[in-house]
């Protein structure tokens, strides 16, 4: 089949170079315009782009949709379908209508759990046991399509953000591909979502962040593995200094009697909090401009900082 590709970052990518190795033919890609990236500020593709650019296949990066040229130059590509993994534009309906099977989106989740932009994430910090990979045919709504296929993994309780990001993006170009030989066998079964079974995993910000001690350590323990690597997890000392938290652990037995985010243990094992409901044990944290470290290490170091008694808030 003829098929058109679009995305941006990472996720993406490795969804463009597993379809790069099936006998399908990659007519065109489309990703975000480039944006400026590291010290310099420079214009740097995107991961979708650059895989792109390596293959030889023409990339276009339309602002929006909104204009009859960019939607008659998807049009000259003649497209038998069109897959978007994590683009970043909203495809208006002239557009879903453009290939010949339609819009097939790769989407982070157990579809309809988790719909939006960061269903990994929010996956973890409810606390779920499994997520996965849909494949949906893309409709008008936000994630609202029919089901196409579904591939399901577990959350451990040592997954970050990053590690099921990894995982569900290799999962991501395998799901596809199957997909793809199920269409062009006719054997693909469109199932409708349950709407009521839906949550919104709405976009992450760095405010998000912010550790608050009064929660269950459990639950914190969720959202600090669910944010790194980005944007992180953080707190503050009692003289405001900010510390990022990086790696934790729940403590299992009686919690020592303290108000939540009271320092009640310190060692070169780790430093244990109080939390609302039990207590949680920092493993690794990064100190104000400081590299991130364990906690030995910072011992070591002859830090000072985080030391019984002290209140994190």
């Amino acid at each position: 089949m003829r098929i058109v590709f679009a995305g941006t970052p990472d996720f993406a990518a490795v969804a463009l170079k597993a379809l790069l190795q099936t006998d399908h033919q990659i007519v065109g890609v489309y990703s975000q315009p480039d944006r400026p990236a590291g010290r310099g500020r420079k214009l740097t593709p995107s991961p979708v782009k650059q895989v792109a650019l390596d293959a030889g296949i023409p990339v276009f990066q339309p602002l929006n949709f909104k204009d009859q040229e960019a939607r008659d130059e998807l049009a000259a590509l003649a497209p038998d379908v069109m897959i978007v993994a994590a683009y970043g534009l909203i495809l208006p309906k002239a557009v879903l209508d453009t290939p010949r099977h339609g819009c097939l989106n790769i989407h982070a989740s157990l579809l309809p759990r988790w719909r939006g932009a960061a269903p990994i994430q929010r996956a973890i910090a409810a606390g779920d046991s499994e997520t996965g990979i849909t494949i949906m045919q893309m409709d008008v709504g936000l994630d609202t399509g029919a089901m196409l296929l579904k591939s399901a993994t577990p959350i451990s309780s040592q997954d970050t953000g990053g590690s099921l990001h990894d995982r569900l993006a290799d999962m991501g170009g395998e799901a596809i591909v199957t997909a793809l030989d199920q269409l062009t066998q006719g054997t693909l079964d469109p199932e409708p979502q349950d709407d009521a079974q839906a949550n919104y995993a709405h976009k992450l910000s760095k405010e998000e962040g912010h550790i608050d001690w009064s929660r269950p350590a459990q639950q914190i323990d969720q959202q600090i593995r669910a944010f790194f690597p980005w944007p992180g997890s953080y707190t503050d000392t009692s003289d405001d200094q900010r510390i990022r938290v990086h790696q934790v652990e729940v403590l299992t037995g009686d919690s020592p009697e303290a108000a939540p985010g009271t320092i009640v243990h310190r060692d070169r094992d780790g430093i244990d909090v109080r939390c609302g409901e039990g207590s949680l044990r920092i493993l690794q944290l990064q100190l104000p401009g400081a590299r991130a470290q364990s906690v030995n290490d910072l011992i070591n170091g002859g830090k000072a900082l985080l030391l019984v008694g002290q209140e994190l808030h």
